[in-house]
């Protein structure tokens, strides 16, 4: 009879127990991870041999030896550091009508995720050297250690960093992009630069491709960059100038983002915005308002011009950028 009735009071315990029991409250948004991913720490010394490695082929001018050797090594660099890999060949020829075959580079994680976001810079280098003051050597080409280098040294490093950490449950897509820098400087035409992006915003790499937003790299890693908010990046994605310069701030690199504005420039990021409509802004060092850094177009954007650190303010800031999206927390 005891027997009994403590089996009763189990059962009926059990029951009333799983009546009353409620099921946890959750703060996480739809679509975020169930624990918080970590942001991976930047090796900006990795980086710098990614650098080092594209200067070693040479000047990585489109049509080149030099610059098909650099693209079989990329595409195979992000091969091997886990992305799903698309390319675009196209045909481009430079401001002085010099033509040359060129092709776009798109490293993919997590392709099925969304939101995607698209971080880019542009793997070539210039074909002559206009701004050297040396006048004798302004049509030798540029070796592009920080003007191009430097932005694709960050994107294999964060290529790097999301095949260690896999990014859930959004995609992100680093685009190598070619033939950006064989415009007419001086008042030029607008459109004989960044040809690569041109072509990619008019023929995705995935038809109907969308990004959340996209953020180029460009010339980061020259020695105490100054990473102004540039005249475009405010134009047509001012909210995101504000969130990514205030992240940079709050991690201790406000002595790299300033809080100052710089004249406008055509970059990349201008054709993302204009003609694939995705609100895209720029990292770029601008040391004056109106002026890029003094080795910008010249022979001496050499190898040592490259410092580390620089390669990590940049890089550090857009690691956080994409696990604080994945977290919900951007």
């Amino acid at each position: 009879m005891r027997k009994y009735f403590i089996s009763a009071w189990l059962v009926l315990s059990v029951l009333y127990s799983c009546k009353n029991d409620k099921k946890p409250i959750t703060t996480t948004e739809p679509g975020t991870p169930a624990v918080k991913l970590k942001v991976p720490a930047f090796n900006p010394d990795s980086a710098y041999a990614y650098v080092k490695q594209q200067v070693s082929f040479g000047a990585r001018v489109p049509g080149t030896p030099a610059h098909r050797k650099c693209g079989e090594w990329i595409i195979a660099k992000c091969k091997e550091l886990g992305a799903t890999v698309s390319e675009q060949n196209f045909s481009g020829q430079t401001y002085t009508g010099l033509k040359f075959d060129a092709r776009n580079i798109i490293a993919s994680y997590n392709p099925s995720g969304a939101p995607r976001i698209l971080v880019l810079a542009h793997w070539d280098s210039r074909f002559i050297a206009d701004q050297d003051p040396d006048k004798a050597k302004q049509k030798n080409p540029v070796m592009g250690a920080d003007d191009g280098a430097s932005g694709v040294g960050v994107l294999l490093e964060l290529a790097r960093q999301l095949k260690m950490n896999p990014i859930r449950p959004i995609g992100v897509d680093l685009f190598f992009a070619d033939a950006e820098d064989q415009g007419e400087d001086s008042g030029g035409d607008s459109n004989s630069w960044c040809l690569g992006t041109q072509y990619w915003a008019k023929n995705k790499h995935v038809p109907g491709y969308q990004a959340k937003y996209a953020i180029l790299l460009d010339m980061v890693g020259a020695k105490t960059p100054r990473f102004s908010k540039e005249g475009t990046s405010i134009q047509y994605a001012p909210a995101l100038v504000e969130k990514v310069w205030s992240q940079a701030q709050r991690m201790g690199y406000g002595n790299y983002y300033v809080n100052e504005s710089s004249s406008p420039t055509v970059d990349d990021h201008y054709f993302i915005n204009s003609l694939a409509h995705i609100p895209a802004i720029d990292i770029v060092n601008r040391p004056d308002a109106n002026k890029y850094p003094p080795h910008h177009h010249t022979t001496a954007d050499q190898l040592n011009i490259i410092d580390p650190e620089s390669l990590k303010a940049s890089g550090q800031v857009v690691l956080a950028v994409m696990y604080r999206e994945a977290n919900g927390d951007f």
